[in-house]
């Protein structure tokens, strides 16, 4: 973010929700129509790129790309009050759309005009990233967190923050902010090599270093993000690569609920709450996805195209699951770690017993995913099989019914065909045509036997699931 480093007080802004914003919306009557008629165009361009292919499809591609690219410059042009009355009228999943499209840059002035569950849904997206070079520090006022983007060392000197965010900083940031607060901060491309005594310990001098993976499910895949904190003087000082929604949510509540946080370790255990909360969302989009999916095997006929895609579907569910599982069974470890370290007060003892809760409710969820996903993966399998045996079945009956035509051709081009053709006295043309639809009627009869035997095959009745009463 390149903004004048100077304090504001974004509590303020946040208690003007949308009314200021309402006002101007026939202001934005015709931006807000531009908007939708790009989005929509978008939704249609990918709904056919996935039912094309070849030149067609990247043809539609390359539509898609160039509206996405439109409606990113029109919507640069628009001041931040337009753009949160524009997406507060879209529909959620145009809103979606046009989310993924803003500046980065602008995300958190745009959050804060819009109402609460609209900016928490677009939070939990996950679809902005970030590897830009940022430190961000957040100081108590008025019972809110008030954020400062720091761009140099002095302005720490002039700021009592609570929390200290670095994301993808540079060994020369990550010194310079070590060097004020007397601590070491680590490079977050180093926390992934981090064995599993390291991942939790307490220093001589009180420091708490932590490492966890959160969760960052994406449009073009999932993947866990390693995150180092370290909790020093009561500040907590927080590491990782890259953006993730669970930090941009905490941001956004505490900066608009009055008394969210108090300290350091309150943001700390807040941080492992929403990682499980965000968690609880992309297993809810798991179970989506495998409803689909379960309605397309369960029916009467799949194709091996279709078998293919499914399993396609599957694996991704899989993945989804399997990195959820593992980014909540990080923060039940970490949790762990500080009850039995007995860093946390009695206040904060009885959030952690909560939020470990949810977590033991999310494990059951997992657990039923794993097993629906096998059961799913299993009946594709049989799908493609049964495909498999029919394509058998027809190469079998070609056989049977060629086979005694074969006999008679061979038969046919012996010499002693032609001596017992002229033995009637028949032309030889006629001999072969008499032979060629004898072999025909053969055939036929062999064909329309095998169906016919094949159809006076008793059905096997459906199983049927008794109710009881």
């Amino acid at each position: 973010m390149n903004q004048p480093s100077h304090q504001t007080d974004t509590g303020a802004n946040v208690s003007e929700d949308l009314t200021d914003a309402d006002a101007n919306a026939n202001e934005v009557k015709d931006d807000l129509a531009q908007a939708h008629d790009l989005v929509a165009k978008i939704r249609v361009y990918e709904e056919e790129t996935r039912n094309q292919e070849g030149p067609r499809q990247e043809l539609l591609d390359i539509l898609q790309r160039e509206h996405r690219f439109r409606l990113r410059t029109f919507l640069a042009t628009l001041p931040t009050v337009a753009v949160a009355v524009i997406l507060s009228a879209l529909p959620e999943d145009e809103r979606a759309i046009a989310w993924k499209e803003i500046a980065e840059d602008r995300l958190d002035g745009i959050l804060d005009l819009l109402a609460e569950d609209v900016a928490e849904e677009l939070i939990g997206d996950g679809q902005h990233t970030s590897s830009k070079v940022m430190v961000n520090a957040f100081e108590l006022h008025n019972g809110r967190l008030r954020q400062i983007t720091v761009d140099r060392p002095a302005l720490l000197a002039d700021i009592k923050p609570i929390w200290v965010d670095l994301v993808a900083p540079t060994a020369r940031v990550r010194n310079w902010v070590g060097k004020h607060y007397g601590l070491e901060i680590p490079d977050p491309e180093d926390l992934t090599d981090l064995e599993s005594s390291a991942r939790y310990y307490v220093e001589d001098n009180g420091e708490v270093h932590m490492r966890s993976d959160f969760l960052l499910d994406l449009d073009a895949g999932s993947r866990n993000v390693a995150v180092g904190f370290i909790v020093h003087n009561d500040i907590l000082f927080s590491v990782r690569s890259e953006e993730l929604p669970v930090f941009r949510l905490q941001r956004l509540r505490a900066r608009s609920q009055p008394g969210y946080v108090k300290s350091g370790t309150d943001v700390l255990l807040d941080l492992y709450a929403a990682d499980v909360e965000y968690s609880a969302n992309a297993l809810e989009g798991v179970y989506g996805e495998l409803e689909q999916v379960g309605t397309q095997v369960l029916r009467s006929a799949i194709t091996d195209v279709e078998a293919s895609q499914i399993l396609a579907g599957v694996a991704e569910a899989e993945d989804i699951n399997g990195r959820t599982r593992r980014s909540v069974l990080d923060t039940r470890r970490a949790l762990s770690f500080l009850m039995r370290g007995k860093l946390l007060s009695e206040g904060q003892l009885s959030d952690v017993r909560e939020i470990l809760r949810d977590i033991e409710s999310l494990d059951g969820h997992t657990a039923f995913l794993f097993n629906k996903i096998n059961f799913l993966m299993d009946a594709t399998d049989s799908a493609i099989n049964i495909n498999a045996n029919k394509k058998i079945e027809r190469l079998t009956i070609l056989s049977v019914v060629f086979m005694p035509i074969n006999v008679l051709a061979g038969m046919g081009g012996m010499s002693e065909f032609s001596t017992m053709a002229q033995a009637f006295e028949w032309p030889m043309w006629f001999a072969y045509t008499l032979f060629t639809v004898f072999m025909m009627v053969v055939g036929g009869v062999m064909f329309f036997g095998l169906r016919h035997f094949e159809k006076r095959q008793p059905k096997r009745p459906r199983a049927v699931v008794s109710k009881s009463a």
